[in-house]
């Protein structure tokens, strides 16, 4: 493993903690805050940065993001999604004990399986530690970041109509994020060769900034109606199971050698998606804090 690719997957630490921390204040804020509509999603958004507890959730997010960024430059996007996931398990302890969250025995059951379901998806992303797999061809990737856009929205549409509309938008914004990340990665392949304002001219730079924009407002959507703990849960393995997935279908990643590597790889996704299905359906936080 180089030291770019090690220093990489240190800056994927800092950032599955910066993460979950950023998720409970803004978790605290947002659900203190007058509620965020979707017909007028900028102008109610912009009003939860009136609570302070967001804007630090925001803050702390930020941090996050600048450290994933660099993290994405330097090693290969499955590698550092699997170890920001596995930053999953520090959810519920987190939760827990600091933010006096009530977390159920379902709830500590299903981040356990989600983490350990991407795991063992680190465990078989195969030889892809010697660089930072920044490479992809242009049709396959705008096909792939259309798909999963397109489900983001399709998810949403359909949260509207469920009773699990705070997981569901959860999710939503997991596939906007895992959509902008894909497009950090390939972006990241450019840095070095072109100038600063070629960069954020970039078309990619528009698909990250409306991506992480719109996974922004239907996050906050979500933690305002939903539980904390199943909704950054769910958020977390829709945005690491699809950036993952990126791997190897955009990037080009090696998949693992033989039968027992594959069958691994899709057990992994099936405890992924089984430990999603474990989060109850969400009562409205506001409801949950009236009951305490």
């Amino acid at each position: 493993m180089s030291v770019a690719v090690q220093i990489g997957l240190l800056l994927s630490l800092a950032t599955a903690f910066a993460s979950v921390l950023g998720f409970l204040y803004k978790h605290r804020g947002a659900v203190a805050s007058p509620e965020v509509e979707m017909r007028r999603p900028v102008r109610t958004s912009l009003a939860l940065f009136r609570n302070p507890w967001y804007t630090l959730g925001i803050l702390i997010a930020m941090g996050g993001w600048g450290f994933h960024v660099g993290a994405l430059a330097l090693a290969p996007i499955s590698l550092v999604q699997a170890t920001i996931a596995g930053g999953l398990v520090l959810l519920t302890v987190t939760a827990d004990r600091l933010f006096a969250h009530e977390v159920t025995r379902r709830e500590w059951i299903g981040v356990a399986l989600a983490a350990l379901g991407l795991a063992f998806l680190a465990a078989t992303l195969g030889d892809t530690a010697k660089d930072a797999h920044s490479d992809y061809e242009p049709v396959r990737l705008l096909v792939y970041l259309l798909i999963v856009a397109a489900a983001a929205f399709a998810v949403a549409v359909v949260a509207t109509r469920s009773p699990r509309e705070g997981v569901l938008f959860g999710a939503s914004a997991g596939l906007f994020w895992a959509t902008s990340d894909t497009a950090i990665k390939a972006l990241s392949g450019n840095l070095g060769d072109t100038s600063a304002i070629d960069i954020l001219i970039h078309p990619l730079a528009a698909v990250i900034a409306l991506a992480s924009l719109a996974g922004l407002v239907v996050s906050a959507r979500s933690l305002q109606i939903g539980k904390a703990v199943p909704v950054i849960a769910v958020t977390s393995v829709a945005a690491n199971a699809l950036t993952i997935a990126a791997g190897p279908i955009v990037f080009a990643e090696p998949m693992p050698d033989g039968a027992l590597g594959v069958t691994v790889r899709i057990a992994a996704f099936v405890l992924v998606i089984g430990a999603a299905a474990l989060t109850p359906a969400p009562i409205s936080a506001a409801e949950t804090i009236e009951a305490r």
